[in-house]
């Protein structure tokens, strides 16, 4: 759900929205978080057809650093955003794959 449908579903029950429970949208975070989702969108996969889905190729991460205006102090902290990410798009990958395979064995 998006925070527009979440607003609207609010709107039509009459009821104020809570915020605590409203799913954000890309502008509700920090110019900062927004360069660390752009940098991992940019940053090539590693995808092999017998495992799916391994990660991301940070090859190319300093150059992206430079083109992002990414200050070194900040390296750290994108860098774990990044990781984060990974971590779900592996999982979600691995998900998949596995649902794919049970529906073959089927």
């Amino acid at each position: 759900m998006t925070k527009d449908q979440y607003l609207e579903m609010m709107d039509q029950m009459g009821q104020e929205p809570d915020w605590e429970k409203c799913p954000p949208d890309i502008e509700d975070f920090p110019p900062l978080v927004i360069d660390a989702i752009n940098i991992f969108h940019t940053l090539g996969d590693r995808i092999y057809g017998d495992v799916g889905y391994t990660g991301k190729d940070f090859t190319n991460l300093p150059l992206l650093y430079k083109h992002y205006r990414i200050e070194e102090w900040q390296e750290e902290w994108v860098f774990e955003i990044l990781i984060f990410l990974e971590t779900r798009t592996i999982k979600e990958s691995q998900k998949q794959l596995k649902a794919s395979y049970d529906k073959i064995k089927k």
